[in-house]
């Protein structure tokens, strides 16, 4: 178990590593001056591994599958299946349009309790997207993972959907450590 002063070395570290300044635009049209560069903490090893580490509290106990939504959920659900040990599923933007023409890949998701992991979330918008993606093929994840919330509505635009967001940092508490 992750304690509340590690957790605060943590956010320290990733605002100090992945924390960038400018006029930056998001994923939801938003803009903001302060951008969370999530390849500058998914890329350190040992960085990406200390923060599944703490994510692992996270993880509902009934959880099956862990599916990472491409692409910065990627390294986040592959350090997490081996943490715990659980099957995971990468999840693409959109179906391919050749081979398989899936937009999940890795472990079958039906009938699965899968727990949907993301790095940022802003708006929700990237969960919301695969949501509708997954639901088309009837599978209705209950909780999404993420390493920061930037506390902008994405926790709320999930909860509308009935899809609970547990954040291991939010924007509030990186930017106060």
């Amino acid at each position: 178990m992750t304690t509340s002063g590690e957790l605060d070395e943590l956010a320290r570290t990733i605002r100090e590593r992945a924390q960038l300044h400018g006029t930056f635009t998001l994923r939801s049209g938003a803009v903001s001056q302060t951008y969370f560069d999530k390849y500058r903490f998914e890329a350190d090893p040992a960085l990406l591994r200390r923060i599944g580490e703490a994510m692992l509290p996270l993880v509902p106990a009934d959880t099956t599958v862990l599916a990472g939504l491409e692409m910065g959920g990627i390294p986040l659900v592959t350090m997490l299946g081996q943490l715990t040990g659980m099957p995971t599923a990468f999840l693409r933007k959109a179906p391919k349009t050749y081979g398989t023409c899936r937009s999940a890949e890795g472990v079958e998701l039906e009938g699965e309790r899968v727990v949907l992991i993301e790095d940022v979330v802003s708006s929700g918008g990237a969960i919301l997207d695969q949501l509708a993606l997954l639901r088309a093929d009837g599978i209705s994840p209950a909780t999404a993972i993420c390493v920061i919330d930037r506390e902008t509505g994405g926790r709320e635009a999930l909860a509308d959907q009935g899809v609970a967001l547990k954040a291991l940092l939010t924007m509030s508490r990186i930017m106060t450590v």
